[in-house]
């Protein structure tokens, strides 16, 4: 399997400085800054990168599950929200909560649960992120 990697470059202080990531072999490079981690910035920051990275493998995970089970996922929406809290000096993301929805013809609701829970906890990247909570909240459409 590849390697992925991703870069970040930072200049100045926490407050008044600001950055860039890079990734994709060029494909994305974004500034991001303390304004849009902290506040109501418009760059973007690691918890947006973390929630696109949960998102993503979610729905691609809860894809394969549902094949392999012989359904046939006709879409598959995962919207993750990553809450960084202050905790004593510092700050910790502790709880991500994944809003699901997905169309999936002929799954029973219990089969469609136990499939949304299974990627839950299986995906790669919650794997990564055992340290947080991860709540599930998955409909069919």
């Amino acid at each position: 399997m590849p390697v992925r990697k991703a870069e970040a470059e930072w200049s100045g202080d926490l407050q008044s400085g600001g950055g860039t990531i890079r990734f994709g072999d060029g494909r994305f490079a974004e500034p991001y800054g303390a304004s849009s981690r902290f506040g109501e910035g418009k760059q973007t920051n690691p918890e947006e990168l973390i929630a696109a990275a949960q998102a993503a493998c979610y729905a691609m995970a809860l894809s394969a599950g549902l094949a392999k089970e012989g359904y046939d996922p006709k879409r598959v929406r995962a919207e993750a929200e990553v809450d960084l809290a202050k905790t004593g000096d510092g700050f910790a993301i502790a709880v991500i909560t994944l809003h699901v929805e997905a169309e999936v013809p002929g799954i029973a609701e219990d089969a469609f649960a136990k499939q949304a829970e299974a990627a839950r906890v299986g995906c790669p990247v919650a794997k990564a992120l055992a340290g947080c909570e991860i709540r599930l909240d998955a409909r069919l459409k």
